[in-house]
């Protein structure tokens, strides 16, 4: 038989190519943060308070280049220690694009900070071994509206400097109002 307007092509596609297509994906990582015993540091993806979007979390990494393991915190909607800079290291993922798409997340961090977070909830921790790459692939399932964020937070007990970067991946949709 050769018909084939009886057959239905589908085509599934993985949301991350599906929503980098939309020009809704980005990638960025913190600068070079550093820790040691006492003086913590920390990254996030802080979805601002008049964004209008949801930040969708898709993946992370914690880069430890120690020779010490490191602990790493992930905190939903905390207010870290510290004065935090924001990373200029962020791209859409689809750079086909012109002109290209800005984020409305922006990705913070800090550095040798004194204390813990307070507020929001730490939902899990992460034991980060020595000179590696933690991968976590989070499906976009971890989701914030406005004003809310997602924090890594990270904290040794050796005296020793230690060197991280946190790197990100997400989509933003606009909020959609009935």
């Amino acid at each position: 038989m050769k018909n084939n307007d009886r057959f239905m092509k589908v085509v599934s596609i993985p949301t991350p190519l599906y929503e980098s297509l939309l020009g809704q994906y980005f990638v960025g990582q913190t600068e070079l943060i550093t820790l040691q015993k006492g003086r913590n540091a920390w990254g996030s993806l802080s979805n601002p308070k008049y964004s209008n979007v949801d930040l969708f979390v898709n993946a992370f990494t914690i880069t430890n280049y120690s020779k010490q393991p490191i602990l790493a915190e992930i905190w939903f909607n905390a207010i870290p220690p510290g004065d935090s800079m924001i990373s200029k290291n962020v791209t859409p993922t689809n750079t086909a694009i012109y002109p290209p798409p800005n984020p409305d997340v922006k990705i913070e961090f800090a550095e040798l900070v004194e204390g813990h977070p307070y507020k929001g909830v730490n939902a899990f921790k992460r034991i980060v071994p020595a000179q590696s790459t933690l991968v976590s692939d989070e499906d976009g399932k971890f989701i914030f509206p406005s004003g809310e964020s997602f924090v890594i937070f990270l904290v040794t007990q050796d005296n020793e400097c230690i060197e991280a970067e946190i790197a990100f991946g997400w989509f933003e949709k606009m909020k959609k109002y009935h």
